[in-house]
């Protein structure tokens, strides 16, 4: 499957994607970047994907780990 970039930078994702992923107008997606491999992943922040993270950071490591990627985007 491909897509075309526009002269903003946009680009479209059919909509047989965005239905797979539920993805939604507002949806927000986290970009990430592996330069090793040389691709870009584009994923879909939806309720489920915030769902699927409960429990992962407890106690007071989850503070640190929210520090740490605040700075992280601070940083770029």
């Amino acid at each position: 499957m491909e897509t075309t970039i526009t002269s903003k930078g946009q680009i479209v994702i059919p909509s047989r994607v965005r239905k797979n992923f539920g993805i939604e107008e507002g949806t927000r997606i986290e970009l990430i970047e592996d330069r090793a491999a040389g691709v870009i992943i584009l994923k879909p922040v939806t309720a489920q994907y915030v769902h699927s993270l409960r429990g992962l950071l407890k106690g007071a490591a989850a503070l640190d780990a929210l520090k740490d990627d605040r700075q992280k985007e601070r940083d770029l």
